[in-house]
């Protein structure tokens, strides 16, 4: 097991680069199944859940080869297995758009159960609603979704009960090459759903609306080999964002979009942080003060990020005053208060809402990575704890970052990476 030892009380500065966006990957990498002929991909984040992606695609007859860090061809021309076995699905949940790309291509697909943080109930059933809808239909067992469909998957008019990123993602793949219009209500309106609508659109899809609530898609009959670069992780910026605020330091982020963290952008600035926004791709951040307590809810994009709400809880632990933080998207986000109360944070849970106290300083601790963002929001708080903290389990964080520890290295922090017996 892989531990990260922190020596806290280091002033972050300097310039960090911001890798592809995983979210964003995942679904691309996947509708790469409807396209016969080589995709190229450039900006691919190294995290551990594209890569294992990747690797579980490869398993099903896909072709990757990676050119150089970041890039990879991806040739699906060949037979393409419909069903995925292994535990490649189970270690990820971002193997949920092959039920949509699956099913598209071959009319029939099974999956075991998904993976991926355990942050809440995370049901698929939005997902099968719309592929049902679209003509599919589904048996599930033991955890295993099985679909199929008997003829050509049909346009349909779909409103989502939910605006499930996954669910958009899932029916947008199969719509694609479905005969016939598909319009999704409610739709997700995420960056990542935008990104994958451009790619698809430049392989001859026929998709308006994505990144709006309603998004149109007109199905053609095949799909064109075509590049694409993943746009750059809007959570792994707020990340570095809120490292920079969190240790009073002086931090540029980039690439990044800015508008995709508007919402961070506000409530760093209503906590008295300064955060300049510099032409189109850099955002500079920069903090000599205490916070000021600030209440933030949880929404579906374009409000905050239930993505970011562990590290900005991490934040408001060190604030001057008590902040009430509501998460409306998942209902196990909180699984790092427990340990972030080891290092002297002062947080009551009330429900679906967590009361932070703030404190003048936080104490170093040995404590444990529950999920990707809850492991983020855990070295956050080491960086700025007096002391050495330990944090086991990191391969959560390094399942959504790319070599973390040598980012905040670059900038000041004194963070290594251990060996310690499980």
């Amino acid at each position: 097991m892989e531990s990260f030892v922190i020596e806290g009380g280091k002033r972050l500065e300097g310039v960090v680069r911001i890798s592809g966006a995983k979210n964003a990957a995942m679904p691309i990498l996947t509708s790469t199944l409807l396209i016969p002929g080589h995709v190229t991909l450039t900006n691919v984040p190294d995290s551990c859940d594209p890569q294992t992606l990747i690797e579980l695609m490869k398993t099903l007859g896909v072709k990757a080869n990676q050119i150089e860090q970041g890039t990879w061809t991806l040739d699906s021309s060949g037979i393409i297995k419909s069903e995925v076995a292994g535990d490649h699905a189970e270690k990820i949940r971002g193997s949920q758009t092959l039920l949509g790309t699956l099913l598209a291509r071959n009319g029939h697909v099974k999956l075991p159960k998904f993976g991926g943080c355990k942050i809440g109930d995370r049901p698929i059933d939005l997902h099968i609603k719309g592929l049902k809808a679209l003509g599919a239909e589904f048996e599930q067992y033991n955890g295993t979704v099985e679909a199929r469909i008997y003829g050509k998957l049909k346009g349909a008019h779909i409103n989502l009960d939910f605006p499930s990123v996954g669910a958009t993602e899932n029916i947008m793949l199969a719509a694609t090459i479905a005969e016939g219009t598909t319009i999704i209500e409610n739709a997700a309106e995420e960056p990542e759903v935008a990104d994958l609508a451009t790619f698809l659109n430049a392989s001859g899809a026929q998709i308006t609306g994505a990144g709006s609530s309603k998004i149109t898609i007109h199905g053609v009959s095949e799909l064109k080999p075509t590049e694409h670069t993943i746009l750059p992780d809007r959570i792994e910026a707020g990340t570095f964002m809120i490292a920079g605020a969190i240790t009073c330091g002086d931090v540029i982020i980039e690439p990044v979009v800015p508008s995709t963290v508007d919402a961070l952008i506000i409530k760093l600035q209503e906590a008295g942080v300064t955060v300049h926004v510099e032409g189109s791709r850099r955002i500079h951040v920069k903090s000599e003060y205490r916070p000021n307590a600030v209440n933030i809810v949880t929404r579906p994009y374009p409000g905050f990020a239930t993505d970011l709400q562990p590290q900005m809880s991490a934040l408001l632990c060190l604030a001057g005053g008590s902040s009430v933080i509501t998460e409306t998207i998942f209902e196990n986000r909180f699984a790092a208060v427990p340990e972030l109360i080891k290092m002297g944070c002062k947080i009551d849970i009330d429900g679906k809402s967590i009361i932070v106290k703030g404190i003048p300083k936080l104490t170093s601790a040995e404590v444990k990575a529950p999920d990707i963002r809850g492991g983020a929001a855990l070295i956050l708080a080491g960086l700025a704890a007096e002391g050495t903290t330990t944090i086991k389990d990191v391969a959560h964080i390094d399942r959504g970052y790319v070599h973390i520890d040598e980012k905040l290295r670059n900038l000041g922090a004194k963070i290594k990476r251990i060996t310690t017996p499980t």
